[in-house]
């Protein structure tokens, strides 16, 4: 049962898709107080659990900390950090009461674009504050536990994107490929040492002078024969499009859209300036209707070129300097120049210098045209990504109808999750990092955001051989599955690196188990579940299994426990019921033995993937021929079979041409019987 709850005068966000009735009752889960905003309580109990928001720090369980919805453009994903690029302000509370008693779980999620606390028990253990804005909306939802509540929420907020099938294939990316030449060299070494490879991104580097939907031409001379030699290798380029619009005489894009009144003003109703890659830029107004059709519609110029796939970035958006801001600093700073700078004098110039970027002032210093009501941003500012990803997205709707286009955006809020996916940002090359990816999923998937993943191997930073295996390991499973690091880091393709049978036959086994990854995503997507969930999730009375951070269920049939310390030669893992174990060093290279329900120490090798079969489950495994390059080659696979299964097992196989739009579980579902001795 959902409940909503309008206070004030509320901003139209469009997160929810479903009309739901005002609410006459009272808020009874949590202790409302209407004073400087919205305040919401309630006293945790100790055994309670609190699941959700979407891509923040620590763990599955929230509990502890305090967590803010603010989109923040911040590379160093630390415990002590409150907020991350998305804003996702839906949790569950899931209470375990005692066996006599039935579990209660409710979910709040808070409809509010501005700044949005939620404290977990950080102020006090057992207290659960939230702290929102006067005009917002409260949406509250009662269940059987966390698996009715989520599929209630999505239910309410709309049906999750699905991706291109080729999108589901391994991907390299680094900010630093600079010419053709650099694209070539990746997809000749890949392809060339028979190591699957689907996309190619482009970073910064291929735009002219760093202006959105312009290709340098000294570097990509031919570009659209350049894309269309890439494609006959089944290989998709995906350029990125950053947030911010050079201010450059001559250049289309900010000539029209100044001309247009289509770019955020600032308090005198001038075009606001601030500065990120290309120097000074203006941000297009994308919470005004007609402002997103014109900036989604430029799009078109590189989908003309043959281009299906884009990321979008910088869209919080991030803010190098605003102009104001920086005539300011420089100010105060050229005063101090002859300064006897003590201690309090030179930290306070260094945080002048530092508190350019991303300065709140200047999120409270532009506005918005929302339906003809000025709005300054730092009302919406959680709004923006989420709009300039739907302005593409109703762009491609436009240019190619019924195809579907990769599409995913750093930024994002409750509702993005129907025009595309994210991932994760900028994070490092750090074993903590594969561990903040896995507890990330689930939370994601909470809120309708089911095609993610992490920068594979880390953005930032060296990374080294063996964490780059590990981390694959753990990325076979997520939807997005890309290698990303850098300009100035060491070269992370698979190729650069000693062991190459190793990594060929980890990533030939993400293209073995993609029948199995892409059912279980549709089923996920169109029947409003999750792909990955806590083990809580599935085994809701099993005590042990709520404690558990570090492992997750993907799909139906598969729990997993990837390796994320660094030297470890194994880990723990539980098990909340009899499983069986799996090890592939490669598809061709696999055992297994039934372990029983409890607590094991599992040893795992640096080279090879574990994973764990539920009982009277089985997933399928394509069969992969030699010159296997892309997910084109996979079309037509046979498939084998592996599982737990005593007599038999159902599966419900998903497939289509992985281009339409129009996907249907009752026209692209098999319902398969799987024999013990159908069994590879």
């Amino acid at each position: 049962m959902i409940k909503k709850y309008v206070f004030g005068r509320p901003v139209k966000t469009d997160a929810v898709v479903m009309e739901i009735p005002e609410s006459k009752e009272e808020l009874s889960v949590m202790e409302l107080t209407e004073s400087d905003g919205i305040r919401l309580c309630c006293r945790m109990e100790e055994t309670d659990v609190v699941y959700g928001l979407g891509e923040q720090v620590r763990g599955m369980n929230k509990r502890g900390f305090s967590y803010v919805s603010h989109a923040t453009d911040d590379p160093a994903h630390t415990e002590d950090k409150h907020s991350l690029y998305g804003a996702h302000n839906f949790l569950i509370l899931h209470r375990r009461k005692q066996a006599e008693e039935e579990n209660r779980s409710f979910g709040i999620f808070v409809d509010d674009p501005g700044r949005v606390v939620f404290d977990v028990g950080e102020t006090k253990h057992d207290w659960l504050v939230i702290r929102a804005g006067s005009d917002c909306v409260i949406y509250v939802i009662d269940g059987d536990g966390p698996k009715d509540v989520v599929k209630q929420f999505r239910r309410l907020i709309g049906r999750s994107y699905i991706p291109p099938k080729w999108a589901f294939g391994y991907q390299q990316s680094r900010w630093g490929y600079c010419c053709e030449e650099d694209i070539r060299t990746v997809v000749r070494e890949h392809h060339g040492q028979g190591v699957p490879l689907d996309a190619v991104y482009l970073d910064i580097d291929y735009m002219e002078d760093y202006k959105d939907f312009t290709v340098d031409e000294k570097k990509f001379p031919q570009f659209e024969s350049f894309v269309g030699e890439m494609k006959e290798q089944d290989v998709h380029l995906v350029p990125i499009i950053d947030a911010g619009v050079k201010i450059e005489k001559d250049y289309p894009i900010y000539e029209e859209g100044v001309q247009k009144g289509y770019f955020c003003k600032d308090e005198n109703g001038e075009d606001f300036v601030a500065a990120v890659w290309p120097g000074r830029v203006h941000f297009p107004d994308v919470l005004n209707a007609e402002a997103r059709a014109w900036f989604g519609g430029k799009y078109k110029v590189l989908m003309d070129q043959g281009i299906d796939g884009f990321w979008n970035d910088m869209n919080e958006p991030a803010i190098f300097y605003s102009e104001k801001n920086l005539g300011k600093v420089m100010d105060e700073v050229i005063a101090l120049k002859d300064e006897n700078l003590d201690i309090h004098s030179f930290f306070h110039m260094k945080e002048l210098v530092v508190g350019l970027s991303n300065n709140q002032e200047d999120y409270k210093s532009f506005y918005h045209n929302m339906d003809g009501v000025k709005v300054r941003h730092d009302k919406v500012h959680n709004l923006y990504g989420f709009n300039m990803t739907r302005a593409a997205a109703e762009a491609f709707d436009r240019i190619a109808p019924g195809k579907r286009t990769l599409l995913f955006s750093r930024s994002s809020y409750i509702g993005m999750h129907r025009y595309g996916g994210i991932w994760t940002g900028d994070n490092r090359s750090w074993w903590s990092h594969i561990l903040l990816s896995l507890q990330q999923m689930p939370s994601l998937n909470m809120c309708g955001i089911l095609y993610t993943g992490s920068d594979i191997g880390g953005f930032g930073n060296d990374t080294t051989e063996d964490l780059l295996l590990r981390w694959l390991e753990f990325a076979i499973f997520t939807p997005l599955m890309r290698n990303h690091s850098a300009i100035g880091t060491r070269e992370q393709e698979v190729y650069q690196f000693e062991h190459i049978e190793d990594f060929r036959n980890i990533i030939r086994i993400r293209y073995g188990l993609l029948p199995y990854i892409y059912s279980e995503y549709m089923k996920a997507a169109l029947k409003d579940e999750m792909y990955f969930r806590p083990l809580s999730f599935d085994y809701p009375e099993d005590a042990h299994a709520v404690q558990v951070e570090d492992q997750l269920m993907a799909g139906e049939s598969l729990m997993i426990a990837p390796v994320y310390v660094q030297n470890a030669g194994g880990r723990y893992v539980y098990l909340p019921e009899d499983m069986l174990m799996v090890r592939l060093k490669s598809l061709g290279d696999r055992t297994s033995e039934v372990l029983t329900k409890g607590h094991h120490y599992v040893e795992i090798a640096l080279n090879e993937l574990v994973i764990f079969v539920k009982k009277n489950h089985v997933l399928p495994i394509a069969v992969l021929g030699d010159d296997m390059r892309t997910t084109a080659d996979i079309a037509d696979a046979e498939y084998e079979w592996i599982g737990f299964v005593e007599d038999a097992a159902e599966y419900l196989l998903y497939d289509d041409d992985g281009i339409a739009k129009n996907c249907n579980l009752e026209e692209n579902c098999k319902k398969i019987t799987v024999r013990r001795e159908d069994l590879a």
